[in-house]
């Protein structure tokens, strides 16, 4: 019998390697939290796992993992509720100078490195997809759907599930499914923005417009920012709920609650949410660059049109970025 369990044990774990990053990414756009997500993904394995036994093949191996995982985030939905940015609470601040008050009690949305979810670099198709599909905006929008309303869309929608498959899986009716999707997609359009078109991390302009803005921040040039920036561009900041729009508000409020001196702030290029993102370091009394917050950026029009500034400094380790950066200047690996 101890045999029978290890070669169980070892088939099982050959089998569901490959769909661990695809449900890490389903998870998340569920939950819109990394860390939940990878609990998630782990209580689906050890679910799995449990009825593996019985797993009689009527179905690909592939959609009886998405149906429990599926099932594991609805549960933690009803338990953790959803995850919004400051700009889906409310109308933005007017006041830049007026000091902001955190409100660590919200579960703020979270963004995801590139890299955690690493889309199949052989196929174009799914790179695009993946980065569609987990924008911060995307993710975000998803969060004001009730939960069997953002399910049957990711599984509609993103996933290319037929009406019937999702109907299995929540033991309805077809016409119930289109339904609830057809209500999904209407609620959708009101909270999600326009549609981007997204832009190669490779392009010269993008890359050149992302040199100045960390060197606007490592420089102190708060005013060589208004170019950078669209007149209407968002600033928000988990997890403090107030939020800006409008270049000028958004460099009062930089000016006035960060004033930072030139080489006070670091920026290191990252990856988030298949967008560009900073991860921003300031020093300490001893000149020390520790961690400060996560940056990633919508770019449109060679502008910058939205900033989510992340203050958990806890996603720097999971952005594999280091607690201080050397002395010498040399960027973090």
């Amino acid at each position: 019998m101890a045999n029978s369990t290890i070669d169980l044990d070892q088939d099982f774990q050959r089998l569901i390697d490959p769909y661990r990053r695809e449900l890490l990414a389903h998870c998340y756009r569920m939950l819109g939290s990394i860390h939940d997500a990878e609990d998630l993904v782990q209580e689906t394995w050890l679910r799995a796992w449990r009825s593996y036994g019985d797993f009689e093949g009527r179905s690909s191996l592939r959609t009886w993992l998405y149906r429990i995982a599926t099932n594991v985030c609805l549960t933690a939905i009803e338990q953790r509720g959803r995850r919004p940015l400051p700009s889906g609470l409310g109308a933005p601040s007017g006041e830049p100078e007026t000091p902001v008050v955190a409100a660590p009690e919200v579960p703020w949305l979270e963004p995801v490195p590139d890299a955690v979810l690493g889309a199949d670099a052989a196929d174009p198709a799914t790179i695009v997809t993946a980065r569609e599909t987990t924008r911060l905006a995307f993710v975000a929008a998803l969060q004001h759907l009730p939960a069997n309303q953002r399910v049957v869309l990711i599984l509609r929608d993103v996933l290319k599930w037929k009406a019937a498959e999702v109907a299995e899986l929540f033991e309805t009716s077809v016409a119930s499914i289109n339904s609830a999707l057809q209500r999904a997609r209407a609620q959708l359009e009101q909270v999600a923005p326009e549609p981007e078109t997204l832009v190669e991390p490779t392009d010269p302009a993008q890359r050149e417009l992302l040199e100045r803005y960390a060197k606007a921040f490592e420089d102190a040039d708060i005013a060589g920012l208004v170019e950078l920036f669209k007149q209407d561009a968002v600033w928000e900041m988990p997890p403090f709920p107030q939020w800006f729009q409008g270049v000028d508000h958004i460099v009062r409020l930089i000016g006035a609650q960060c004033a930072p001196s030139p080489g006070e702030l670091r920026m290191v290029p990252v990856a988030a949410n298949g967008q560009p993102a900073f991860a921003m370091y300031r020093a300490d009394a001893e000149g020390v660059h520790r961690p400060f917050q996560i940056e990633v950026l919508d770019v449109v029009d060679g502008r910058v049109s939205r900033v989510a500034a992340f203050f958990d400094t806890r996603l720097f380790a999971l952005f594999g970025l280091p607690e201080v950066l050397p002395k010498n200047g040399a960027e973090a690996p």
